[in-house]
């Protein structure tokens, strides 16, 4: 398998510049207070992939990390990389669950959701 297809898991640290709400698919519609986000995602085609998709612009939108990043007052400002399974290094992470069952519709290990809200600490 080539490098750039090695599965991984990563986490996305996102700022939300002022309050927004957000119709999030099916899940609902939520209120996202400003500060720092952490979403824990994994990659199975490889990273470079994801990355390039969760930084384009025009996408259609699929997984839930899609409507939050669609938003022009949200911003990606550091992205951290594991070989650990996604829920192991979710379950580590400290922070508030703003959206019960984001990015966790197939998450077998009750981590309630796979993005967090640290307020205004960045993790």
């Amino acid at each position: 398998m080539p490098k750039h297809e090695i599965p991984q898991t990563y986490q996305l640290i996102m700022h939300v510049k002022k309050s927004i709400m957000v119709q999030v698919g099916k899940l609902g519609r939520f209120q996202f207070p400003a500060g720092f986000y952490v979403y824990t995602g994994s990659a199975k085609k490889g990273m470079a992939h994801r990355l390039a998709r969760h930084q384009a612009k025009m996408k259609k939108m699929h997984w839930h990390i899609d409507y939050l990043l669609a938003n022009k007052n949200v911003k990606i400002v550091d992205i951290k990389t594991f070989s650990q399974p996604e829920c192991d290094i979710n379950l580590k992470t400290k922070g508030e669950i703003i959206a019960k069952r984001f990015g966790a519709s197939d998450c077998r290990q009750n981590c309630g959701s796979h993005l967090l809200y640290t307020g205004d600490a960045q993790p």
